[in-house]
Formats: C-alpha cells, sequence, structure tokens
C-alpha cells in the first residue's frame, strides 16, 4: 500500500515518475437506505493493502444508494480515500455542478468521470437518459471544480477498431482534463500488453481494471453480453476446465494484478456481486511484495 495523506489524491502524477502503486477497491452501493452490511464488510478489509475504495453510482442503469453519501460513509468509518463516480446520464449540467461542488465540501476529492450504463430498453418509458452534457464537459467541470478527476477507458473490444478509437477519445479527455484512467477489466497479459503499449504516450497513470471470474457461465456472460468487456477463449477454457472456478477466477485476478504492478500506475478490483471475502486471496502477492 502506497502511503498518501489523506488529503491528497490517490492518483497524482508522482506515480508517473516513481514505483507507487495503487490499489482500490471497486463497491457497489447497496439497493436501499442501510448502508450498514457493506460497511461492516469493507471494514474487515482493514489489514490488506487497499489504498481506497472506488465507489459506483447506479451500475447498470439502476437505481442505488447514492454513491456521494456512501463514499462520505466509507471516508469516515475505514479512514480510507473514496473515489466518487459521476456519470452524466443522471444529471443536467446544473446537477453536475451542485454533485461537485458538494463532492469538495464533504471532503472528497477525487472524481471518475463517465457516461454512465445505458438505461436498458425495457426502462425507457419511465427512466430517461439525461446527457446534458458530455463526458468531456464533466471532465472540465470537474476540474475547475478542484477535484482530481478521472476517466474510463473502455476499448470497445467488440469493435474492430475499438482501441484505436478508445485512444484517440482518452486523449481528448487528456485534453479536457482528466488526470488519470482506469480501464475496463483485462484478463490476460496479451491484452494488459496491447492497453499499455497504445497509452505509453498519454502521461497519466492508467490503472488496470481487474474483475474476478466466478463460474464459467459467469465469464461466457460477461464476454457475450457486457459492451467493453472481452474474455479470451483461453480463459474461458480454463474456467470450464477447472475444478474450482472461484479459485481459478481468483488466480487469474492475483495474476493481472501482478501484471498490473510490472506496467501500469494501479490496479481497481472490482470484487462481482459483493465476495469481498476473496480479496486476501488476490492481494496476497501484493502482501508478499510490501513484506
Amino acid at each position: 500500500m502506497t502511503e498518501k495523506n489523506n488529503n491528497s489524491p490517490l492518483f497524482d502524477n508522482s506515480l508517473m515518475d516513481t514505483n507507487s502503486f495503487i490499489t482500490t477497491v471497486e463497491v457497489v452501493p447497496p439497493a436501499g437506505a442501510d448502508p450498514g452490511q457493506l460497511l461492516n464488510a469493507l471494514a474487515e478489509l482493514a489489514d490488506l493493502p487497499i489504498d481506497g475504495f472506488s465507489v459506483a453510482t447506479n451500475p447498470v442503469a439502476k437505481a442505488r444508494m447514492s454513491a456521494m453519501a456512501l463514499c462520505t460513509l466509507i471516508q469516515q468509518q475505514t479512514g480510507r480515500q473514496a473515489i466518487l463516480h459521476c456519470t452524466i446520464r443522471d444529471h443536467n449540467a446544473i446537477s453536475l455542478q451542485g454533485e461537485l461542488w458538494g463532492a469538495q465540501a464533504l471532503g472528497l476529492n477525487t472524481v471518475l468521470c463517465a457516461t454512465g450504463d445505458f438505461v436498458a430498453l425495457g426502462d425507457r418509458a419511465r427512466t430517461t437518459m439525461v446527457k446534458d452534457v458530455n463526458v468531456y464537459d464533466l471532465v472540465e467541470m470537474a476540474r475547475n471544480s478542484g477535484l482530481y478527476t478521472g476517466v474510463v477507458f473502455d476499448t470497445h473490444p467488440e469493435k474492430k477498431d475499438g482501441l484505436p478509437q478508445a485512444v484517440r477519445r482518452l486523449e481528448k479527455k487528456k485534453e479536457a482534463g482528466a488526470q488519470y484512467a482506469v480501464t475496463q477489466p483485462v484478463y490476460d497479459r496479451i491484452s494488459a500488453e496491447r492497453l499499455a503499449n497504445a497509452t505509453a504516450h498519454i502521461k497519466i497513470p492508467i490503472v488496470l481494471g481487474i474483475l474476478p471470474l466466478r463460474t464459467p457461465r459467469h465469464a461466457a456472460f460477461l464476454h457475450e453480453k457486457v459492451a467493453g468487456i472481452a474474455v479470451p477463449k483461453h480463459v474461458r477454457k480454463q474456467m470450464e476446465a477447472a475444478a474450482d472456478p472461484i479459485e481459478a477466477g481468483v488466480a487469474n485476478a492475483r495474476d493481472m494484478l501482478g501484471i498490473a504492478r510490472e506496467r501500469f500506475a494501479g490496479a481497481c478490483i472490482m470484487p462481482p456481486f459483493d465476495h469481498f471475502e476473496i480479496l486476501p486471496d488476490i492481494l496476497r502477492n501484493q502482501q508478499l511484495y510490501l513484506s
């Protein structure tokens, strides 16, 4: 775990010139008003080398507890920084500005700006996507509000020219003020090296996304149904052949964390379905590295 002052951003540009490595864990707020169980689960991670928590806002376009409220509770109860995800899907320009000022007032210093998952076709009769501004506008708003500002690096692997397009978008996001980027989940060295090489000229910290696999069905679903995620065929076959698929998924995540240490400024681990109990095994190599 990298030593950081609680008031200084986790992903600052000093990471480009040092051997520092930042590990965050993505958290999905509860679908309700009681955060107790989630906060207790995060408290149990106190001894792990985790630098902060990255808090999603209404993932898959379904209502969840306010990410800003949960960020505040996490910082108060764990003593670790929380990164607020902020999307253009849910707010108009007036509300977005209010969110950014509110985050700063509550002691949050870092945001991750994103478009947000699309609202499912069946929900569009009662739920609209605002998109009053674009993500580049949001990045500029966040920087002007005094917040350390990150973005998502989504290569759209389902598209033939997804990576070159993604690199151009990331370049444009940096021009708008982005200070770091988090990739979508990656599952093998070849894919990770491709991303690292493609973004080497963009001088901001790049953080590798790691989403541990649970079962062969989970791997197939992510590959076939979730935009932005590609699970290579050999990884899906490993999951199918594994006597213990959960351990196979943990082993893959552990390997990806090691690769992230070699080529990236940090890693964002995304425990599926609140399975935080797998984190000790994933972070085992990191603990050995730090000991």
